[in-house]
């Protein structure tokens, strides 16, 4: 049911602010002392962004819980009622057989108010996205969110509650009718995809590690929506290794096209960074000043697009000290447009916090890798050229290929030519 209260066509008056919406429950949503998803993420990025200015004037907009009628646009009432009880039937990780609705597996191991954690965190994407609509926000952020495996049955990737798909559907009863989600994590938004695969009002785009190389396997050029959704699932698959320049090549020639022919009322961002070269769960090749890059191209194609419409979620990254603070303070700075400088030393009060808790771990000088962020510009099949003009390496070609695979798979359903390096 559509909240009245809220409703608020696109483009109406009185946006006046870009808001980080954050609460310090976000950090209950811990799955245990080892899970590689730690929540000390979430509290470090915050610690950085308020030490190094990013934050400061600037008051957080807290979120409420996600209600069981607002989950229920997404998932089944089994499904919830199973996260509920699952704290009681157990806490250890269940046989493979045993495992009901993903709950209870190595990757989702059952933990203590679990359905209150993962409520908060799609309550506060819900938050963002009723900021938005109400024109009180043109841009918002909520790190705690990105949970983009999740189905309507099943927690599935360290996901249980899809809370970007539940904003989107949220969207869609609330005035909006032509959303654009586009997800940069390393692995692919298959749940978004899944929730919308039939919904031509949402254009889902993923650019993510190759789906041969990378769970959940899944993500292949070839997926581009069903029925009269066709062309609106778009997805980009990258070979390990990728890097900032040919990542970013990649990017820009499919989703600004794609972007400007969908015409989107606003865009929906899963920021994810485990595309960064040191993540241990993935085998991408970023750097942080790479994922900014990326943070600040769907920024600006929000305000080229959308009138300035911005939602941006978290999501995976599990470098939890060394990259996902530098990242999403980046992500966050975009958001407030308030760019941090990538020479940027680190401030040393956080320095000194980290080495207390963690002494070992080798930090970081400053906010940036050092990364090259200066793509070549594709410029159609068979025109792959570094920046000298010298013929392509191997891993230019096996970009492009990629380009040409996604782009001729979904660019003529959106009235495109996938040969034209115009479109």
């Amino acid at each position: 049911m559509a909240d009245q209260a809220m409703q608020a066509p696109p483009g109406a008056a009185g946006a006046v602010d870009d808001i980080v919406v954050w609460s310090a429950e976000y950090l209950a949503y811990r799955w245990s002392d080892d899970h590689p998803m730690n929540p000390t993420r979430l509290d470090l990025t915050m610690s950085l962004a308020r030490q190094i200015g990013v934050l400061e004037g600037i008051e957080g907009v807290a979120p409420t819980s996600a209600s069981d009628e607002e989950l229920l646009r997404i998932h089944t009432p089994a499904y919830i009622e199973a996260v509920k009880r699952a704290p009681d039937k157990g806490l250890s990780i269940l046989h493979p057989d045993q495992v009901e609705h993903g709950l209870g597996s190595e990757d989702n191991p059952v933990f203590r108010h679990m359905h209150e954690a993962s409520a908060m965190l799609t309550g506060g994407s819900l938050t963002a996205a009723r900021e938005i609509a109400s024109g009180r926000a043109r841009r918002a952020v909520s790190i705690g969110g990105g949970m983009h495996h999740a189905m309507p049955d099943w927690a599935s990737g360290f996901c249980v509650y899809n809370d970007a798909a539940v904003a989107i559907s949220w969207l869609l009863d609330n005035g909006f009718d032509r959303i654009a989600y586009i997800d940069v994590d390393a692995h692919h938004g298959d749940g978004v995809q899944h929730a919308f695969l039939h919904d031509p009002r949402v254009l889902t785009v993923s650019l993510h590690q190759h789906p041969a190389t990378l769970w959940p396997n899944t993500g292949w050029s070839s997926e581009i929506g069903r029925g009269a959704a066709e062309g609106t699932s778009i997805n980009v698959p990258l070979l390990p290794g990728t890097g900032d320049r040919l990542w970013l090549r990649a990017f820009h020639a499919i989703v600004p096209g794609a972007i400007a022919a969908f015409r989107p009322q606003i865009i929906v961002s899963q920021c994810g960074v485990d595309s960064h070269r040191e993540d241990p769960l993935a085998d991408l090749s970023l750097t942080v000043d790479g994922q900014n890059a990326a943070f600040l191209a769907m920024r600006d194609l929000a305000d080229a697009h959308s009138e300035g419409r911005w939602l941006a979620v978290g999501g995976g990254g599990y470098g939890l000290i060394r990259v996902v603070p530098r990242a999403w303070t980046h992500l966050i700075g975009a958001a407030l447009g308030r760019g941090v400088d990538a020479l940027a030393p680190i401030p040393d009060e956080w320095r000194d916090r980290v080495r207390a808790m963690a002494p070992s771990v080798d930090l970081p000088q400053v906010m940036g890798d050092g990364g090259d962020v200066d793509f070549p510009v594709w410029d159609g099949p068979g025109g792959a050229v570094d920046g000298s003009g010298e013929p392509a390496d191997r891993a230019l070609e096996r970009v492009d290929s990629a380009i040409i695979a996604t782009r001729r798979a979904v660019f003529p359903l959106l009235g495109l030519d996938p040969e034209d390096p115009r479109d």
